[in-house]
């Protein structure tokens, strides 16, 4: 060749390789382009002939994931027995977060390890997914409109021990490691399943996964032949084969089973002719899966009825092992069917539930379809799908606390889903407070609603079988405070349809005291459904309580909605568990401690056991933060049945835990048969408890049947339990649960498993005895505190807000009475089930109508309203639906100037800005009213006032109060609750009240008295003096434009904020003897501090109005980051006396003529007196009880009523009427009534002496003719008596008359006229105070010493 021709072909192939690599460097850029928006590694391309082991499994996964992030989300759902993860592959748009609209699908694979084409297919599913997203429109719609899960591998450790090329399966590589079978390890309709939890591990794992998340769609990839098998795959007869089992959707899951057979070229043929049953063959590749032969504790049925799941079983080749040549062809033959069957998720009906009042979603709404026995539920957002064939269905939802709605003649088509959305009404919009109930006086009910009629021995082996299939609690361990928190925190967030954690307090060293309530409708007391609780760990150093109590917790909310007795019990029992009162205690407990008392008692080294009050004993120990925090807790909730976890033998031991005579001995209570039917449903699940022999080796003490009465024991002072019984409606047993008080975490599961059942079986006993309602017949609403007593047991129990009762009894018949306070009693006879709770409604009629004029729907809206706050969550709501957006912060007196002159040019229709007075240094004292007409007065309506800022060191009361009113304002006629508080109230807001102090005090300084007083260095709560002779100096502006605004009245309440403690306080301030406890965080103000002058006591000496001072913060000045707590911690309650103020009773007071009475006098019980105003109006807040008012008015004769004031209500509304004037003929009553008495007694005293001596004359004329008759013999002059017969009566009526005019009337005369005189004195008294109580009603005064003695003398003169 040629120099030439080598040049030229050299220059040849340089142009062409610069081509090359022009083209390759395109190449490179493009495939650069497409794969930045995936942004990961480079993933080896795909072979199809090989396996991936678990190791590469999880590399290629990993890598995957992060190739397609935005399309792929890879999780573990839990490991295997020998600690490999169970991976799953999300994929969907948006794969790290849970949205509406998608349905749920999800693919299983190798859950028998040595079965594993499933394996690959399934991780070749994965990359075609991932790969072709976004070029290919058929799977980009459906990742993007399906949320997909695919598990490669269920059972990774058995396929590490399977052997490629092995097709029949002969060795251990389809088990698990513990040698189980996962696919024979599900919980099963027909069959016991005896399977411990902890050898499942995988098992548990996917049952939590499908539990979780409500899956719609599903298919189990297996191998050994090719078909598709669906539900049933047993049947109650177990015959091996045979048995066509069919499902309530029995024609869906046949054409889900063609989908996937049409698609798949061997299995559409029916005829797979495997090597070992080359005669085998399933018409159209699918077969039903008990027909094939009967398989228990298959995972495809469990998905069906316990998992809202719809799941086939794929069966995908002959050989369950083959060479890895075969995986091309294996995907070839699947691909097809693996997407056309996940398309189907798409049919049948799909749509949202939600909530009429806000438009919430409503998880947990069960779907109903006429004529097909199988319900789904909606998930976390609302939504839900259920899958169909072609036609026209009848559909309805049911929700707890909506009224079940129907949609008839929905059609679904062929191809996508017919929507359908659901908006549900609660059911206390249509009767807020009351079911429906039989008009009859009592109702008994007999039915299978409200009976349990299934024999005992059936129901414990049900439950026992439910118990042992259910999902197990997975992690034993001590959890120390900090690891519990976390716990809690997990599970409630977790299961936030089920679950609500709250704190009912603190311990001494400021821990929360953790309450996790478990419930169908968490938050919310439904009508007729009992509440329970647990409390565990109340001696610190007594752990296993706490421990079995977070197990518990665990397992209700795993189980729920797959487990009949947990969802049975979830759903119709709220479920409140505190696994520790002590967690101080328990902080320097020990582990291994078996008798110990090191955390025993609480930090301040009390017994909390022995803190409560006793009934026979008066326990001197001060009440602890623990203590009180569970009283107000149990007096706060209805609860029924209640048991207190301890440690230290194994026991139940049930009340009363002392006697009077303070020695060992039986001490009964009223219900001890039903106490010890109550310890022996917990003793007899606990076969060793049961034994009787605890503790053999520690303490030969013996108890019969494992239950004894607690004073039997040892006597207990100041025992919780006791308390429960005595002072509230709940039953409630101490639980000793072990020998040893602090066990090895080792021990753990043995706890667990021998009080399981003990726990669930115990918490079914709230379901025993009557429960029912008590309502009015005039209205049909619920009575509240209504008593039930049973004649033959002395311990009453009481009627919740809503008018519910429920009352433990043993099977019996009874005698039932209700009865409340203005109502007629009813009284019925009932029997108590063996099993379950009977219903027993009572009708009450009121003793005496009202006789207030019949009430607009308005009113009685009103009326509604207030019950409706009153109940136990009523407040809750309304803060949830009103929330706040400021920013919080420290305002001067210039700023909060600025602040009410804003509100007010931002609200002018509800409020009126109004200057009392100027402090000593000229600053504004501002009062702001907020009402719906707050230029105009409205005497009708009540008025409250809240002020803040007495002492300016202590100034968060102030920004809280600006809060308070701003939040008013703006939800003005945006919530109605909100709305209708203020067009019924008058709300008046003082802010700052000593702006000289605020301007002086120290900030964020919680101790300092800086700005405690005025700018005259005087405290202000110490000058308010109503007699100038009290007072030791001039008044100050402050105080003066305070009293003022007292003195005007018409004030119902008045709350007032301070700081520098954490209770309230109420009158009087005034000097009494110290106590050194505060029961409730309430106390009586001089027990705290005693000091004259207060302004709470001005206020109800001068003002008539009651007033209590609300300590907000130990701190004086808390830091402006703490004021969003504050406002949070005390929200509630100044919302809550919005509701108060409109309690209690009130009327308005009249002449005969119907014209209003002002300054009549109202006195209440004998002693609180108050004044009507310009219309007559009167408004005063009273105890729940029965009261007696009286009215007292000048010229009028005084009136009295009774009244019943409920907890609950709003105020009853009476007329007292003045049908009498008080003067006869101008001249006072009284004195007209004694004038005629004396005369009466003088007429008396004529009219007998004039009979005696009539008597007298004609006694004397008789024996004067007697004596002249004596000298003739006829009969007719013969005397009737004889003379010594008339000697006598002489004699005797001599005396009587010598007696009736020697007696001296003079003192009689003068008595009566003594009394005559005090009379007129009075008279005159009461005269003398007319310009008094002039001078009252006109505000002008302040001295009612006189007036006093009037009411005084006006007292006497009454006795």
């Amino acid at each position: 060749m040629s120099g030439q021709k080598l040049t030229n072909l050299h220059i040849l192939l340089k142009n062409s390789l610069s081509v090359l690599l022009l083209l390759f460097i395109l190449i490179r850029s493009i495939n650069s382009v497409r794969s930045e928006d995936h942004r990961g590694d480079e993933v080896t391309l795909e072979t199809y002939n090989k396996y991936y082991n678990y190791d590469e499994l999880t590399a290629l996964l990993k890598s995957l994931s992060q190739k397609y992030s935005n399309i792929a989300n890879l999780t573990s759902i839990g490991r295997s027995v020998e600690g490999r993860e169970l991976w799953v592959m999300r994929i969907t748009r948006d794969p790290n977060a849970d949205v509406p609209g998608k349905p749920k699908f999800k693919y299983v694979g190798n859950m028998h390890g040595d079965e594993t084409v499933s394996r690959q297919v399934l991780i070749y599913l994965v990359e075609y997914l991932l790969q072709r997203y976004g070029d290919e429109q058929r799977v980009t719609e459906l990742v993007n409109n399906t949320d997909i899960y695919i598990m490669p591998s269920m059972n990774p450790d058995g396929f590490e021990k399977s052997v490629e090329g092995n097709c029949m399966g002969k060795d251990e590589g389809r088990y698990n490691a513990k040698n189980i079978d996962l696919n024979r390890s599900f919980p099963d309709q027909f069959d016991e399943i005896h399977v411990k939890p902890e050898d499942i591990p995988e098992g548990a794992a996917v049952m939590r996964w499908i539990v979780e998340n409500k899956f719609v769609l599903s298919g189990n990839l297996h191998g050994g032949t090719v078909v598709a098998s669906y539900p049933y795959d047993d049947s109650a007869s177990h015959k091996t084969e045979g048995t066509y089992s069919k499902s309530p959707d029995d024609s869906l899951f046949k054409y889900l089973a063609l989908v996937y057979s049409e698609n798949n070229p061997v299995m559409k043929t029916g005829e797979p002719k495997c090597e070992e049953s080359m005669a085998e063959t399933f018409q159209d590749g699918i077969t039903n899966g008990a027909k094939w032969y009967d398989v228990s504790g298959g995972m495809q049925d469990y998905n069906y009825l316990k998992g809202n799941c719809f799941e086939i079983t794929m069966e995908l080749s002959c050989c369950k092992y083959p060479l890895s040549s075969r995986l091309r062809t294996e995907w070839d033959n699947n691909r097809e069917s693996l997407l056309a069957y996940m398309e189907k998720i798409h049919i049948g009906v799909r749509g949202n539930v939600i909530a009429a009042r806000n438009g919430a979603p409503l998880s947990d709404a069960v779907i109903m379809v006429a004529g097909i026995n199988h319900n789904v539920s909606t998930a976390r957002f609302g939504d839900y799908y259920r899958l169909l064939l072609p036609g026209t269905y009848n559909i309805t939802v049911v929700a707890p606390g909506y009224i079940p709605m129907s949609v008839v003649g929905v059609e679904v088509k062929e191809g996508k889903a017919t929507e359908l959305n659901l908006t549900l009404v609660p059911e206390t919009d249509v009767n807020p407070t009351t079911p429906s109930i039989p008009d009859s006086p009592t109702a008994t009910s007999a039915d299978s609603s409200s009976a349990d009629t299934s024999s005992p021995g059936e129901e414990s082996v049900e439950k026992e079988q439910s118990s042992n299939l259910a999902i197990q609690p997975q992690d034993f361990r001590h959890h120390h405070y900090n690891d519990m928190e976390l716990f809690l925190q997990k599970f409630s967030s977790e299961y936030s349809s089920i679950t609500r954690l709250y704190s009912i307090g603190k311990s001494v060293k400021g821990r929360l005291l953790w309450v996790m309530e478990i419930s169908d409708n968490p938050g919310v007391h439904e009508l007729g459904e009992p509440e329970f609780k647990y409390i565990g760990n109340m001696h610190g150093n007594e752990v296993v309580g706490r421990e079995l109590l977070l197990n518990l917790i665990e397992y209700l909310c795993r189980n729920y909605g797959s487990d009949p007795e947990v969802t049975q019990l979830v759903d119709s029992t709220r479920i409140h568990i505190m696994p520790s009162m002590n967690p101080d205690g328990y902080d320097v407990s020990l582990e291994g401690d078996i008798s110990g008392i090191q955390g025993r008692n609480n930090s301040n080294n009390f017994d909390l056991n022995r803190n409560f009050p006793d009934r026979f004993n008066f326990i001197t120990d001060p009440r602890q933060p623990e203590t009180i925090a569970v009283m107000n807790w149990v007096k706060s909730y209805p609860f029924v049945l209640s048991a207190n976890l301890h440690g230290g033998s194994l026991v139940v031991n049930f009340p009363y835990d002392d006697n009077l005579e303070d020695v060992i001995g039986y001490s009964r209570s009223p219900d001890d048969d039903v106490f010890k039917m109550l310890a022996l449903a917990y003793s007899e699940e606990n076969s060793q408890m049961h034994k009787g022999s605890p503790c053999p080796e520690i303490d030969p003490e013996v108890f019969a049947d494992g239950i004894t009465n607690g004073a039997a024991w040892y006597n207990v002072h100041g025992g919780m339990q006791d308390w429960n019984y005595i002072n509230t409606n709940c039953f409630e047993v101490t639980i000793e649960l072990g020998c040893y008080k602090y066990p090895l975490a080792a021990d753990l599961p043995k706890y667990w498993y021998e009080n399981r059942r003990s726990l669930l079986q115990f918490m079914q006993q709230v379901h025993r005895g009557f429960k029912g309602m008590v309502i009015d017949s005039k209205d049909g609403s619920g009575i509240p505190n209504a008593t039930i007593t049973v004649d033959t047991i002395d311990h009453p129990v009481t009627t919740n807000v809503a008018g519910d009762y429920w009352r433990l009894l043993v099977p019996k018949s009874y005698r039932l009475t209700a009865s409340s306070q203005g109502y007629v009693s009813v009284s019925t006879y009932a029997t108590v089930p063996k099993n379950g709770v009977e219903i027993v409604n009572f009708t009450l009629t009121r003793m005496k109508e009202d006789v207030s004029p019949v009430q607009d729907p308005s009113v009685k809206e009103f009326k509604s309203l207030i019950k409706q706050l009153s109940g136990e969550s009523g407040l809750d709501e309304l803060i949830k639906n009103t929330p706040t957006q400021s920013s919080f912060r420290y305002r001067r007196s210039i700023e909060v100037s600025e602040y009410l002159r804003g509100l007010t040019l931002n609200f002018p229709e509800i409020t009126s800005l109004h200057s009392l007075g100027q402090s000593v240094e000229f600053r504004t004292i501002w009062a702001l009213e907020i009402s719906n007409n707050p230029k105009v007065q409205e005497p009708s309506k009540p008025k409250i006032r809240f002020v803040a800022g007495i002492h300016g060191n202590a100034p968060a009361g102030t920004d809280m109060l600006l809060e308070f009113a701003a939040s008013l304002c703006i939800n003005y006629g945006k919530n109605a609750a909100i709305t209708r508080l203020i067009n019924e109230t008058r709300i008046v807001i003082l802010p700052s009240i000593n702006p000289d102090g605020r301007e002086l005090a120290k900030e964020n300084d919680c101790n300092s008295t800086a700005g405690m007083t005025n700018a005259h260095g005087k405290d202000l709560d110490n000058d308010f003096f109503g007699n100038a002779s009290q007072r030791a100096g001039e008044l100050q502006p402050e105080t003066r434009a305070l009293m003022d605004l007292i003195q005007e009245r018409g004030f119902t309440l008045s709350v007032a904020l301070d700081g520098g403690s954490l209770l309230v306080t109420y009158p009087y301030d005034k000097p009494v003897q110290p106590v050194g406890i505060i029961p409730d965080g309430v106390l009586r103000a001089a027990e705290w501090h005693s000091h004259m002058g207060s302004m709470k006591d001005f206020s109800v000496d001068f003002g008539h109005c009651p007033e209590i001072t609300v300590y907000t913060s130990c701190c004086l000045f808390p830091t402006a980051e703490m004021l969003p707590t504050l406002w949070a911690e005390n929200r509630k309650s100044l919302l809550r006396m919005l509701v108060e103020v409109h309690k209690g009773v009130r009327g308005v007071v009249k002449d005969r003529n119907g014209k209003p009475i002002a300054g009549a006098m109202i006195v209440l019980n004998g002693g609180v007196r108050v004044f009507t105003s310009e219309g007559g109006f009167f408004h005063v807040l009273l105890a729940p009880g029965l009261h007696n008012i009286e009215a007292v008015a000048d010229g009028y004769q005084q009136q009295s009523q009774k009244v019943s004031v409920s907890q609950f209500e709003a105020a009853s509304t009476i007329i007292i009427e003045f049908d009498m004037e008080n003067n006869i003929f101008g001249l006072p009553r009284e004195l007209v009534v004694a004038s005629a008495d004396l005369r009466k007694q003088a007429r008396q005293l004529e009219n007998e002496l004039d009979l005696k001596l009539v008597s007298f004359s004609k006694l004397c004329t008789s024996y004067s003719s007697s004596r002249d008759g004596r000298r003739g013999d006829s009969s007719d002059t013969q005397p009737l008596l004889c003379n010594s017969t008339q000697d006598r009566m002489f004699d005797t009526m001599s005396v009587e008359i010598e007696q009736l005019l020697a007696k001296d009337y003079t003192h009689e005369y003068h008595k009566t006229k003594s009394n005559f005189m005090a009379i007129r004195e009075r008279e005159d008294l009461l005269g003398s105070v007319r310009k008094d109580i002039e001078t009252y009603k006109s505000g002008s005064g302040v001295n009612n010493r006189r007036t006093e003695l009037f009411l005084k003398e006006h007292e006497h003169l009454r006795k």
